[in-house]
């Protein structure tokens, strides 16, 4: 793939097997990481996530090593540098972070740097960076 930055896409499902089929059978996206309540699909050549959700009144959550991960929202895969830098401006203009900057999956395939804030008109954004980009689809 060029080096062109890479979308993240993370959205809710009502069932992993019928995403699974859509997304993997269907489209032909290669599944990545997984857990019980979301898969990984590499769509394109961008990371994309189906999370098993029920309907609910406020704002869908699943938890992700640790963490209550909101369902909807949409992000960017960054190199490091590039994940530090834009972190430090958000940190520095005291944008409030959903989840703080840190690193998830810490010795796991996929480890990566994440954190999550929301725009100003609520929506939820994720910045990611991984130490080895080979690593975005690792399972």
């Amino acid at each position: 793939m060029p080096n062109l930055p890479r979308f993240h896409l993370a959205f809710p499902v009502r069932d992993l097997s019928e995403a699974r089929r859509f997304y993997g059978q269907l489209l032909g996206c290669r599944e990545g990481r997984s857990a019980p309540q979301w898969v990984d699909f590499d769509f394109y050549g961008h990371q994309i996530v189906a999370h098993l959700c029920a309907p609910t009144p406020g704002p869908a959550l699943n938890a992700v090593d640790g963490d209550d991960v909101p369902v909807r929202h949409f992000g960017v895969i960054l190199t490091l540098p590039e994940w530090e830098s834009v972190t430090h401006k958000l940190r520095a203009a005291n944008v409030e972070f959903i989840i703080e900057p840190r690193i998830r999956f810490q010795g796991q395939p996929g480890e990566q740097a994440t954190c999550f804030f929301r725009d100003p008109s609520g929506n939820a954004i994720e910045l990611k960076a991984f130490a080895d980009d080979a690593s975005v689809f690792a399972r």
